[in-house]
């Protein structure tokens, strides 16, 4: 009867450590500053769980020595403390590729050696930089940043009452992996994000639309970019990059198809010859370039062209000079104007009566990718497409990547 008693007394404590180790939550938000306007919340726990249950089904993993990162503190032994829910925000009227975290310091002295082994630079005033990411110490905290340019712009956090509600996490989110939310003065958009087993989905709602069969329609294609959008999705697109051409051009759809194409450029340069001659030294590169045609539907394409003349966009030989890859030309009718590269046509004619956009990987952009680190050079090289949809008020990103034995949780 002892025996019995201490095994229950021993499975209970065993139960309650595991249950608020990996499932009880502080949902309470501190950090969301009242100038963001896009909140990304990462339900931490429901993440190393999900990585648990990867890592059990597969034993390779188990014992692998990772050799590379040896030197490399890891962050949960970096003297940060771990939230329950990451908040990586972004400010009004910043660049879509800034964005911020805030998180607390529990040991500096750990936290100063993690800054050392993830090689980050003593930038002054308590500020630290690694060429991709920058650091604020702000006395028991760190913001933690993409971009230095508005460290000292962010505002104080939200006050615990959010659109009436009390501010915690399932003002954002459910039970998702994670979210992304807009926020503006009207209201919030909230979207699930979900780590599956190769493709991460961000999508407005459990049924996200039905977009099986124009994914598998769009795969099938040959081109790099393929799109179909009608005014509200150029307007919500607009919005997200920070730009308001769409109210200036009232465009009621846009169809776009994009090819990349390798080609050789030529690259003169002057020099002298032992005599002091001057002469012309002719090389040649490599580079990526694409193909392109552009079809807007418009209300008044003479008011759109006088647009874009005000704007420069037009030279004297009717080529678009606003889009930078050229030769291309600009041509309008009564309700359309077009803009094609003049180097070779693309396939363009099909209608699909959707709104999407469908980028497909190639092989060309992986010189592109060696500006990247070593980590987002190997996932970017290893995406499949990517894949925007909306119908009605369902809306879809699919991230989707090569098939691989391990599952995308393991890869990260």
């Amino acid at each position: 009867m002892k025996k019995i008693y201490i095994v229950l007394v021993v499975t209970m404590l065993l139960s309650a450590s595991i249950y608020f180790l990996l499932f009880h939550k502080n949902k309470s938000l501190k950090f969301i500053p009242e100038n963001a306007d896009a909140v990304i919340l990462v339900d931490v726990k429901k993440a190393i769980r999900q990585y648990i249950s990867e890592l059990l089904t597969h034993p390779s993993e188990w014992l692998k020595d990772d050799k590379k990162n040896k030197s490399k503190i890891s962050f949960s032994k970096s003297g940060v403390k771990i939230p329950d829910f990451l908040q990586v925000f972004h400010l009004k009227n910043t660049k879509i590729s800034e964005w911020y975290t805030i998180l607390e310091i529990e040991n500096k002295e750990k936290f100063s050696a993690f800054l050392e082994s993830r090689q980050f630079v003593n930038d002054g005033k308590d500020r630290f930089k690694n060429g991709r990411f920058f650091i604020q110490i702000k006395g028991k905290n760190c913001i933690v940043g993409t971009s230095d340019q508005n460290l000292k712009n962010i505002a104080s956090p939200l006050s615990q009452k959010f659109r009436n509600k009390v501010l915690n996490a399932d003002s954002f989110m459910q039970d998702s992996f994670g979210s992304i939310s807009f926020i503006s003065e009207l209201r919030t958009r909230n979207f699930s994000i979900d780590l599956n087993e190769d493709e991460i989905e961000i999508k407005s709602s459990e049924s996200s639309g039905d977009f099986k069969s124009l994914i598998a329609d769009l795969e099938d294609e040959t081109q790099f970019l393929k799109a179909e959008l009608d005014q509200n999705n150029i307007k919500n697109i607009s919005f997200v990059f920070n730009k308001n051409i769409s109210d200036s051009l009232s465009v009621n759809s846009l169809k776009m198809s994009v090819n990349l194409e390798e080609i050789n450029d030529t690259i003169i340069s002057y020099g002298y010859d032992d005599n002091f001659n001057e002469i012309e030294k002719v090389s040649y590169q490599k580079i990526v370039q694409p193909n392109y045609e552009l079809i807007l539907q418009i209300p008044d394409a003479d008011k759109t062209w006088n647009y874009f003349q005000q704007k420069k966009w037009i030279n004297s030989q009717s080529q678009f000079t606003a889009i930078p890859f050229q030769p291309n030309s600009i041509y309008r009718n009564k309700n359309q104007i077009s803009i094609k590269s003049t180097r070779k046509s693309v396939k363009n004619d099909d209608i699909r009566k959707q709104n999407y956009i469908f980028v497909k990987n190639n092989p060309l952009l992986f010189s592109v990718f060696k500006t990247f680190g070593n980590s987002y050079k190997e996932f970017f090289k290893n995406v499949d497409y990517i894949f925007y949809g909306n119908k009605s008020q369902d809306y879809l990103i699919k991230i989707k990547l090569k098939k691989n034995e391990l599952p995308l949780i393991l890869r990260l």
